[in-house]
């Protein structure tokens, strides 16, 4: 497992994951190793587990366990669930809801978007310039004009898929951001308010902004010389206006 804990997107899930990972050096099996790393919402269990022709997230929900397969993509998943516990089973029970409505092969909007934010979500905490910059696309304005801005600001990977694929880190690599707004400290529980907004109305509403994540400033060296944003085929303009999602604090198939 070849994972360079100390690139900067890696920073939040660190010290679980050389736990984990020890573990595994050591000969236990990966479900093992989550179990033991710390409390979770679901027990985490050998991919065998899991029934044939058994819809995955329906499964957890009605388990209380998650089947989890040897590589990045389950390790990082289950270091989610160890960090989002509230989020994280927030999501999996509206998964299991919409399946129950008969929602399989068609997915409809809000398991489209849990599946999006579940795989390549990022969580943004940043100064209103920032943000603003970010809905805009107005990519040398947020990364160049604003660069100062960016100490100020914190951007966790919530999506395991992302972080799984952060560990050959490419250029085009892009996360679904999701921005609490600055009402949400820096020291604020991101899981208690992630949890609160994954309700079918906001989800749906999709509200996420793609990100370049190795644009960021201080997570690739190549960034470093402003022409690095010069790559349309990466950092795109926006085609046409979004719509203003407002989100408060009030109350995927199986990859």
């Amino acid at each position: 497992m070849q994972v360079d804990w100390a690139a900067p997107w890696y920073a939040p899930w660190r010290r679980p994951g050389e736990v984990v990972a020890g573990a595994l050096a050591g000969g236990a099996a990966l479900h093992d190793a989550l179990n033991a790393a710390g409390p979770a919402p679901v027990r985490f269990v050998p991919q065998e587990a899991l029934p044939p022709a058994t819809a995955y997230e329906a499964f957890i929900q009605a388990s209380g366990t998650c089947p989890v397969r040897p590589g990045l993509h389950d390790f990082f998943n289950g270091l989610v669930w160890l960090a989002f516990p509230q989020a994280k089973a927030a999501l999996n029970r509206l998964q299991a809801e919409e399946i129950a409505r008969g929602r399989v092969v068609r997915r409809g909007p809000v398991r489209d978007a849990i599946t999006v934010f579940d795989e390549n979500g990022a969580l943004l905490l940043a100064p209103a310039a920032l943000w603003q910059a970010l809905r805009e696309r107005a990519w040398r304005r947020l990364f160049v004009d604003l660069r100062p801005l960016w100490a100020q600001a914190r951007l966790v990977i919530f999506g395991h898929a992302l972080l799984e694929q952060l560990a050959a880190p490419r250029k085009d690599l892009t996360a679904h951001v999701w921005c609490p707004g600055p009402a949400l400290g820096p020291g604020a529980d991101l899981d208690a308010w992630l949890a609160a907004q994954c309700r079918p109305d906001v989800l749906a509403a999709k509200p996420f902004t793609p990100l370049p994540v190795l644009g960021v400033p201080g997570w690739c060296a190549g960034s470093e010389n402003f022409s690095f944003y010069d790559d349309s085929l990466v950092f795109r303009p926006r085609k046409t206006p979004e719509p203003i999602t407002t989100t408060t604090s009030a109350g995927p198939a199986r990859s």
